[in-house]
Order: C-alpha cells, then structure tokens, then sequence
C-alpha cells in the first residue's frame, strides 16, 4: 500500500499526516531537503543546506542558487527526471555558495514528485536531497594525490623523470601550478649540502606543470625549465630553505615580501594565484632543493591538511632524487673509469683504416680495441661486460688489459678467447669468494668478445667470439660478405666448449662492422647495418655516425660500441722479401741485401748498422736451429719490421750468457737493439720478428 493510500487515523483531519510528516522529515532530515517546481524553481529548502535556506533564495532556478560549474548539464539531468526517465542518485556536481568562500562539491539525488493522479497525473515538481561533501572529496583528492606520488615517484633512476612524475602526481589534482627546484650540484651527482641552505646556492628548476585553467607555462617569469636562480632574500622561498620547514602562504596584491621579488611577482598576478605552500626537499638534514605549489583562480585555497599532504609527497621525492642522485654519481664515474680505460685516440695500423663510436648509456661495460700485431696485422675487438655501474667498467678493464696482453704474444684468435676465459673464470672465483655481506657476493657476471685479425698480405680475417654477435662485412661493391663464426660459450659460462675460429678473404676496401650487443638487439639490425655501411665513398666515421642516426631510441640509453674497419695493403714500395738458401753464407748475404734495401729507403746509418746486426742474428739462429725454407722480410711502416720465416717449430730463448760462455748471444743482443722483438708460429713454422722505433722523418 502506497503512503497515499494509507488511512487516516482517527482524528486527524484529512491532509493532517501529510503535513506532519513533512514537517518533520524537513526539521530532521539528516541531509539538505529541496522542492523544486516544474520550471526547476526553488520553493523550500530545509536549514541543512547551508545558505540556501533562507528567502532570498526562495523562487531563483536550481543552477542559479548553486551557481554550478556546469549549469547546463545539470539542468539537463534534472528535466529528464521530470520527464519520467527515473530518479539521480549521488550526482556529484561542483558550485559556489553567495555566503561561503571557495568552491563546493555537492552529491545531489532528484526524485520527481508526482500528483494524486500517479505517474501519469500532474507532475508536481521535484525533490532534491542535496549533501555538502566538499571535506570528503578533498580529503579523497588527497589521498588519490598522496597515491599517485607513491606509484608514480621513485621509478626511475634519473633525477629529471623523478621531478617530472612527482609534478605530473600532483597536477591537476591537486596543486593548478607547480615547480620543483634542485640544488644545481645535486644533479651532477654532488653530496646535498647540509641545511640552512646557503643564500647564494644556485637551484636549477628541474620540472614544473601547470593545469589547463592556468595560461601562462611559467610561475616565475625568467625561470623556465633547465635554468637557475638564487633565491630572492626575505621571501618564503628562502625562509623555507633556512629553517627546513613549509609555509602556507596566502598571495594578495598586498602581500609585503614580493616587493622582494618582481619576476615572481608579476608572474603570480598574470596566473591568478591566491595561495602557495613551499616545502623544502630535505632528507637527513640535507636540502636537495625546493617544492613551489599554487592554486590560482576560483579554486579551492590550501589549507592546512594540504600543507601536510604537501610536506609527505616532498618527503618521498627527497628519497627518491637522492637515490637518483647517487646512482648518477656511481653512472659518471663508472662512465669516468670506462674512457680513461679505453682508446683515447685511433691508433694508426699498417694496412687498416679504423673508426669507433662510444655511445655513453646505462651499459658502462663495453669496450673496444685495435691492436697492432707483428707482420703488419691487425686484431680488432670489441667486448661488453653486461650490467651496469662501477663494478662493471672495472670488469671490462680487466678483461680489455688482459686481451691486450694475450694478443702481444701472437696467438691464434681461438687461443686468445680462451685464454681470456680462463682469466674471467678466476675473476668469477674471486667475486664467489667474497664474504656474503659483500654486495658482490652472488651476483652473477656475464661478458663477451669477439676478437678478429686482419692480415694483410692474405688479405684474411680470422674471427672468433665468445658469447658475443659476430662480426658483419661488406664488400667494396656493396655486396655483404658472409661470415659463419661458430658461438663460443660467455667468458663467464661454466660451458666448456672449445672457441673455433672462421677465415674470410676480403677483397680490399671491404668494412668490417664489430657491433656490441645492443646495436644487434632487434631482428632487422644487421639488415640496417649492411646497409648503411654499402657506400663505399663515406668515411668510416661517416658511416658509423649514420648507423647511430638509425638506432632506435632504446638502443641509445643503453650505450654501444662500434669499430669499423676498412681493409687495405701494404704498398710494395714499403715491403721487400726475399727467399735465402740454408747456408753458413746465407747471413753475410743477408746482410748485404738489408744495408742496399735499407739505404734506398733513404734511413739513417746507424738505423742501418742496427738491423745488419739483429738481421744477421736471426738469420744465423734460423740456419742454425731451423730448417727449410728460409724467408727474409722488412716492412717500413711508423716502425722497422724484420721477419725471418723459418720450416722449425722451435721456438728460441732469451738467455743471458755468462762471460765465459762463447754463444748464447743472439737474441740478447737482439732484445736491446730492437724495441720489441717475438716469435709467431703458423701451420707452415715460425717466424722470429723485430720492431725498431725510427728517428723523425725517416717514414716519410
């Protein structure tokens, strides 16, 4: 039964109850009644509804009593409830009160009120329960902001992102502008100074934000993103830098400190601020930087609770700037450790043009190296440690300084790798042994290489590589080289299997691309790269810069190293060889053919003396010790090069002959007239080798 239908009782006169309970229901009600006629006019209101239960009121439209944001669209909603399309519950709408500052945040329901002739009657009007719920969304917007600091703040590593997410948190929801400045040396890494913040410290302003409602990007004119400023004395910015605490500020054209600060000044007018909270970014009694927050225009002013709000989001930013601080600082100087350990300048080679590019990134492990070999080689590598951070560069410099010792004593590439892997296994024992506190202790170490030498007068390149990608080659046409290079186990597996090298004969002018990892990470890479290097007229600079260019964007944080090659020979004018019979003659002839080849190339005398010497030496020692055939080579390069190519695999000793003894001379004498000397073998023999450093002029 319907309350319409319900009888009276007796005594009451008809109507009676009806007025009763309306009375009551309005004297009672635990939230703001409203009636409102047909034409969406206010005729009563119960005194819940604060400031819209009095005369003045009486007879002005709903949107008009409430002066909301969106007049029209709530005006809508309400029409189609007189229209019989069902009741509004919990509509939360937003306005403004004649008799109470600041905007409020209303949660309305509208329920049609019918005739006594039910739906299809007389409509009567409406019946709105209308709630002041502007605590409670704020107290939501704060939390919802409090929230998005704490998902948003602390992922990343770099102090510019974590800036610009804690803004992105807090605008628009709830500051309209915001700008958070930091100490110009905390963002290279440096210590925070300790609180008070000396006046003259310069900030940098790391973000700032700024919601639609606000025109103008800037809230202090002069200051944009990326530029500095030392705080204007006797404001609330320097303040909060001295005493470490945060201030609620009201903003008014009466406001004494912005004399202080004209820029700013202006600037705040321009934008409609009316309050601002400034909260010092401290941690640990540091002060990293600044936290400026508005509200401008008709919003809402800050308030105490905000200010609270405010000081736990600066709190969690402080944390995570100085995490990002300190993995920066740990970044530049791994980044530090990683150039000063590689090749400071492209070293000339024989026969080989060079080029590299080093792209700075989080990878502070990967290097690469050239490395002049005896008889005019060349060993090209490129390796990478993986991971990130000091441990990692130191890593690399150990493994590069070791490449470069094993690649001094003329091994095969395949010996080279795996000699270098016994090195990194003893490392890798190293870091096991470490005591469990140790930060090291456990984690694991993971490095490749790929080592080539470049001959070139086979004009061959043997490659092998461990746990690394092979290397890519383009003919001087254009045309890519194939190159199968078996995978080798990391210099870090506890795979075991042997390292197998692969040789290609190149044609000269082919490039050789020696990639770290990263550059070959998706599958079109060695598509892009083959391509790139096919213009034969570029530079080898030229094109490594344009195989930069074409990386994706993720390859470049990263951090890569590339090498490029081109092959070249030696000019016959710089080389002379000659085959010598197996005779007690032979060395006086070699001598002979040494001073007259040596003189043409127009060399000094004593340079002349000298090699007679070390030649005679060798060749005595091969004639001697060794068997057929007997080969004699010079090269004239940055240095003298002597080669004596003998069938023997023996190889000779260095001795120090005492003074009675009557032999064991020759390779002393050798060592000191020589600036390096050694010895090589191949499938055909040895070959002992001299390098003479050369007076000025005399390789021109």
């Amino acid at each position: 039964m319907s309350y319409a239908e319900t009888p009276a009782g007796p005594g009451t006169p008809p109507g009676g109850l009806d007025d009763a309970l309306l009375k009551v229901l309005f004297a009672q009600s635990a939230v703001g009644l409203l009636v409102l006629d047909p034409q969406l006019r206010l005729v009563r209101a119960n005194s819940l509804v604060e400031g819209v239960g009095t005369e003045e009121y009486i007879g002005l439209r709903f949107t008009e009593a409430f002066r909301l944001d969106d007049p029209d669209g709530s005006e809508q909603l309400l029409k189609r409830v007189l229209a019989g399309e069902g009741p509004v519950r919990d509509h939360l709408v937003r306005g403004r009160l004649r008799h109470i500052p600041g905007d409020r945040i209303f949660l309305v329901s509208a329920y049609r009120l019918d005739g006594p002739d039910g739906p299809d009657g007389t409509v009567l009007g409406l019946l709105s329960a209308v709630v002041d719920v502007t605590e409670r969304e704020r107290a939501r917007a704060r939390e919802t902001a409090l929230a998005a600091v704490r998902d948003a703040v602390g992922g990343s590593l770099d102090v510019a992102a974590t800036c610009r997410a804690f803004i992105d948190a807090l605008v628009p929801g709830f500051a309209d502008l915001a700008v958070i400045e930091v100490v110009d040396e905390v963002l290279r890494g440096a210590d925070p100074p300790v609180g008070p913040l000396p006046p003259d410290t310069p900030l940098r302003r790391a973000a700032s934000g700024r919601c639609e409602a606000v025109e103008r990007d800037e809230v202090i004119r002069g200051h944009p993103v990326g530029g500095t400023r030392r705080l204007p004395p006797r404001t609330p910015y320097a303040l909060a830098a001295a005493d470490l605490r945060p201030r609620l500020v009201p903003l008014t054209a009466e406001t004494p400190w912005l004399d202080a600060d004209p820029d700013g000044s202006r600037a705040l007018a321009e934008t409609g601020a009316h309050t601002l909270i400034v909260v010092p970014l401290t941690l640990r009694g540091a002060v990293l930087g600044l936290v400026s927050l508005y509200r401008c225009g008709a919003a809402e002013p800050f308030d105490e609770e905000d200010v609270s709000l405010a000081g736990t989001a600066a709190t969690r930013a402080a944390l995570a700037i100085d995490n990002a601080r300190r993995y920066e600082r740990e970044h530049v100087i791994a980044s530090t450790v990683q150039r000063r350990l590689l090749p400071q300048a492209e070293r000339h080679q024989a026969a080989v043009e060079t080029a590299h590019v080093l792209l700075p990134g989080r990878d502070s492990g990967c290097w690469f190296d050239t490395i002049a070999l005896s008889g005019a080689r060349t060993a090209l590598v490129v390796g990478g440690v993986a991971g990130e951070g000091l441990q990692s560069a130191i890593a690399m410099g150990q493994l590069r300084t070791v490449i470069q010792a094993l690649a001094g004593l003329d091994l095969e590439p395949e010996e080279v790798l795996a000699r270098l892997k016994e090195t990194a296994d003893r490392l890798a024992h190293e870091r096991a042994a470490l005591p469990p506190s140790d930060s090291l202790h456990g984690e694991p170490l993971r490095a490749g290489c790929v080592y080539g030498v470049y001959d070139p007068f086979t004009r061959t390149c043997t490659v092998a590589r461990a746990g690394h990608p092979a290397p890519l080659i383009v003919g001087p046409d254009g045309r890519a080289v194939p190159l199968d290079v078996p995978q080798g186990p990391g210099l870090f597996d506890t795979d075991s299997a042997l390292f197998a090298p692969a040789t290609v004969t190149l044609e000269e002018g082919s490039v050789l691309a020696f990639c770290s990892a990263e550059l070959l990470a998706d599958e079109r890479a060695e598509e892009r790269i083959t391509r790139t290097l096919a213009h034969p007229s570029r530079s080898l600079q030229q094109l490594g810069d344009d195989i930069v260019y074409a990386l994706p964007d993720d390859t470049r944080s990263a951090g890569a190293a590339l090498l490029l090659a081109r092959t070249g020979t030696v000019s016959e004018h710089r080389v002379a060889t000659w085959d010598l019979a197996q005779d007690r003659t032979t060395p006086a002839t070699a001598r002979l053919l040494v001073r007259d080849r040596l003189q043409g190339w127009g060399l000094d005398e004593d340079t002349v003396d000298s090699t007679e010497l070390i030649v005679s030496e060798l060749v005595t020692n091969a004639v001697r010790y060794g068997t057929p055939p007997l080969r004699l080579r010079l090269l004239l390069d940055t240095t003298l090069t002597c080669e004596v190519h003998d069938g023997s695999t023996a190889s000779p000793h260095l001795r120090h002959a005492r003074t009675v003894d009557e032999g064991g001379r020759g390779l002393f004498i050798v060592s000191r007239l020589a600036a390096h000397w050694g010895a090589r073998h191949g499938p055909d023999g040895k070959v002992l080798w001299t390098e003479q450093d050369l007076p000025a002029g005399d390789t021109d």
